[in-house]
């Protein structure tokens, strides 16, 4: 085990993302169901696996969650006493929970012993919790035990400490409550806003029938898509359904990550003889491959009853195919029913898995997303932004989608299909080309499409992965340009067949198609032709998109109660002045194979030629002797 929290360690210093880290368990496969019952998971308040009837599956899983310890580096400031006998202790943070936290002492002290009450004084900082832990706390703890760590002169004082409220609910009562009934209120009275700013487009109709059209298009695609999300529910867990589940994970390049997917994946509260992972790897050119095979070593140095021999596996591309043939070649590797893809730089929860096979107890369900969450959040803005970006796309968007089983993308992070609809597709999928070219990228929607084109598709929230997104700028629009050309190709496909589906949605769907590509054109209407032409200031246009912004980042603030919520009207203000303008590039590139991410023969292609026609441009402009 301490060969694994080596490799975490390492991997922070490695790299500049700040990631939350949970505090590494003795066991590996601490999830794992044990088939023999000889161990028991017993978490800080004594709840113990065999109690489980006691208590609702939602019950079991919050607590789970709020036992989790996670690595900490911060001061805690104790007092006790009071008056002239008050004293003060500077302390330092090695572990933190919802429960409790374990403190490094300068000194010892009579008064920290077992069963002493003291204060505790300290502030969370962003990234050492989930969201919505980051902020100051005053809080009464008792002293559960006192240890030395260390040898000789490094011998250091430790002490645990348990709260007397757990963090949760001191949150609940003194931010989160608060959070919940603001974002309610102002969502409504954004909501009731934008009606009234289409009421004015009523009014005005007449004197520009297009225009006004597309506002209140647009608004009503809007404000729907809040509304459906908001009424979605998760399928329940029925502990008596647990098809066989095998995990695809392509990989191509990502040693930084790969160990950590495939702890996850394996690493899941689902039966062992039902669930298997494959690890693919696509030819990598660094060190993936020795490092898929030094995590399986270890992995299988567990316990013979979780069967990781059995059951963990990993497979080398004589050649580099791509993404879809390393999952393809993975699909028919695959020993069950279901098949889930998952990215090499996604981690799994531990109950991703028992949440997301759930809608298939329906025979009509052809494919399942999961909710995918930011690990690196905290780095900086750009990925700040991004991560209330990805929460409103899977929560309010793909869950608005969901009520009419036609998620329009089973997104690459965390995905399960039937194993035979992906099989009678391959060939398709791994020879589709537009306008002449491969189409090498847009794997997710491609293959949703196929399925969705015959079958029901879903979304389950409870099923979270989180994933590493980029925290760099010229990395982050190549993908989003990649995005949109995918996007534009898929949709394409999809306005074929989406008629057949259930009104409503088909409806939905051409809408959410025309507003972001008359987008730009509304835009400088409004932002240039409007004041430059007529003189007049756009004012109610600035008043709508702050309205959109308000929306996205108060439904932020209502779920994750996160202080994250601000980053929603920055994400809105760089989609109007940057990402939006991608899409008219996007509409007369979008023939393109190239990722612009990663090395694929495309890529490889595409950068030749542009040496070539630099070369020859060189070559014009030399002047001979």
């Amino acid at each position: 085990m301490g060969e694994i929290r080596t490799v975490f360690r390492r991997k922070k210093k490695q790299t500049d993302e700040v990631l939350t880290l949970p505090r590494s368990d003795r066991r590996i496969l601490s999830n794992v169901p044990d088939p023999e019952q000889i161990r028991r998971s017993v978490d800080r308040r004594g709840s113990r696996d065999n109690d489980a009837d006691q208590f609702s599956s939602d019950y079991l899983e919050r607590m789970r969650k709020f036992s989790l310890r996670y690595e900490a580096d911060f001061p805690v400031l104790l007092t006790w006493g009071k008056g002239k006998n008050r004293r003060k202790l500077k302390t330092k943070a090695v572990d933190v929970s919802s429960t409790g936290l374990l403190l490094e002492l300068p000194f010892t002290t009579d008064h920290i012993q077992p069963g002493s009450k003291v204060s505790m004084h300290f502030e969370i900082p962003a990234g050492t919790m989930p969201e919505g832990f980051e902020s100051k706390v005053d809080i009464e703890g008792v002293v559960v035990r006192t240890f030395e760590r260390g040898t000789g002169r490094e011998t250091v004082m430790m002490a645990a400490f348990e709260f007397t409220n757990p963090l949760h609910e001191y949150f609940q009562r003194r931010r989160w409550g608060y959070s919940v009934y603001t974002a309610s209120g102002l969502l409504l009275l954004a909501a009731v806003f934008v009606l009234l700013l289409r009421a004015e487009s009523i009014i005005y109709f007449k004197y520009n029938f297009l225009l006004y059209l597309y506002s209140l298009i647009a608004a009503a695609f809007l404000l729907t898509r809040y509304l459906f999300g908001s009424l979605y529910r998760d399928v329940p867990v029925n502990p008596d359904f647990t098809p066989g589940v095998s995990i695809i994970i392509p990989c191509f390049n990502e040693e930084k990550w790969i160990h950590r997917t495939i702890i996850s994946c394996i690493n899941q509260d689902y039966p062992v003889d039902k669930l298997e992972v494959i690890v693919v790897d696509d030819r990598s050119t660094d060190r993936s491959a020795e490092q898929i095979q030094k995590t399986i070593d270890l992995l299988h140095q567990e316990a013979d009853r979780f069967q990781t021999k059995e059951r963990l596996r990993m497979h080398i591309l004589p050649e580099n195919g791509g993404k879809r043939e390393a999952l393809v070649q993975g699909v028919r590797m695959a020993k069950h029913d279901l098949v889930v893809f998952v990215d090499s730089d996604s981690f799994l929860d531990p109950l991703a898995i028992k949440h997301l096979v759930q809608p298939f107890q329906d025979p009509r369900m052809g494919g399942v997303a999961g909710r995918t969450d930011v690990e690196n959040k905290y780095t900086n803005s750009i990925t700040k932004l991004q991560t209330v970006r990805y929460y409103i796309a899977f929560r309010i968007m793909k869950a608005a989608e969901s009520w009419f089983d036609s998620v329009t993308c089973l997104s690459g992070p965390l995905s399960c299909y039937k194993k035979r609809l992906v099989l009678k597709h391959a060939d398709a999928w791994l020879n589709q080309k537009f306008l002449g070219q491969p189409a090498t990228f847009g794997d997710d929607r491609s293959m949703t499409n196929f399925i969705l084109k015959t079958h029901r598709t879903a979304y389950q929230d409870k099923a979270i992965c989180s994933t590493i997104v980029p925290s760099e700028m010229n990395v982050f629009l190549k993908q989003q340009m990649r995005w949109k050309r995918s996007w534009l190709r898929e949709s394409l496909r999809a306005a074929g067949f989406i008629w057949r589906k259930e009104p409503f949605m088909a409806l939905f769907f051409y809408i959410g198609v025309i507003v972001p590509i008359a987008a730009p054109l509304i835009v400088l209407y409004n932002l240039l032709y409007v004041p430059i032409f007529h003189h007049v200031f756009p004012g109610t246009f600035l008043m709508g998109l702050l309205l959109m912004s308000l929306l996205m980042s108060l439904a932020h603030l209502l779920f994750r109660k996160s202080k994250l919520w601000v980053f929603g009207f920055v994400f809105c203000f760089f989609y109007e002045m940057v990402l939006l303008w991608q899409m008219p590039v996007a509409w007369f590139t979008f023939w393109k194979s190239t990722w612009g991410t990663r090395e694929t023969p495309q890529d490889i292609e595409a950068r030749n030629k542009k040496a070539a026609r630099k070369n020859r441009k060189n070559t014009k402009t030399e002047v001979p002797l």
